[in-house]
């Protein structure tokens, strides 16, 4: 293939290219962006919404037909409460789920397990209960959904939810 411009429009294609590579390698070299409240934008900030999840942990899981904490549940628990301790500005609700395998009532029983036996964790392990509300959703709002035991194992949860504002006095 000859190319039909010369030297001097070969000289300047080749230019043009380079700028363009250049360009386009320090695209990719971008500088961390600021932390706006959603995923992956560099570190969050300590005492926000974003530390907590992604920091601390908001979810603990359950076995089937169960609403016993297990170890690992325990240790995100306590992070959970020395951080609360922290950010006092926080109170939380904590949300019961369970994964679709029964009917609504028993599942909205076993949500309400789970959440009291989130709630009794942190209680006994020093967070205030003014702090502390629950409630069940059952199997009404699962994160995944399908016909298997990696959407049910999902589902079978807990989470603490913050919430901004005062604390209750009572």
């Amino acid at each position: 293939m000859r190319f039909r411009g010369g030297v001097g429009h070969a000289c300047k294609l080749a230019g043009v290219l380079l700028a363009v590579g250049l360009a386009l390698g320090a695209c990719s070299k971008s500088q961390q962006p600021k932390e706006y409240g959603l995923g992956g934008e560099g570190p969050a900030t300590p005492g926000s919404t974003r530390d907590f999840s992604s920091n601390v942990g908001d979810v603990v899981h359950f076995q089937v037909d169960s609403a016993r904490l297990t170890g690992e549940a325990q240790n995100i628990l306590r992070k959970q409460v020395r951080w609360l301790n922290q950010y006092g500005q926080y109170t939380v609700t904590i949300e019961g789920h369970a994964d679709e395998r029964a009917t609504r009532e028993y599942n909205l029983a076993l949500g309400a397990q789970r959440a009291m036996a989130v709630k009794g964790f942190l209680l006994s392990n020093g967070l205030s209960a003014r702090r502390v509300k629950t409630i069940s959703y059952g199997k009404e709002r699962p994160i995944a959904v399908c016909d298997d035991i990696s959407c049910w194992s999902q589902n079978r949860r807990a989470q603490t939810i913050l919430n901004a504002g005062a604390v209750a006095r009572y």
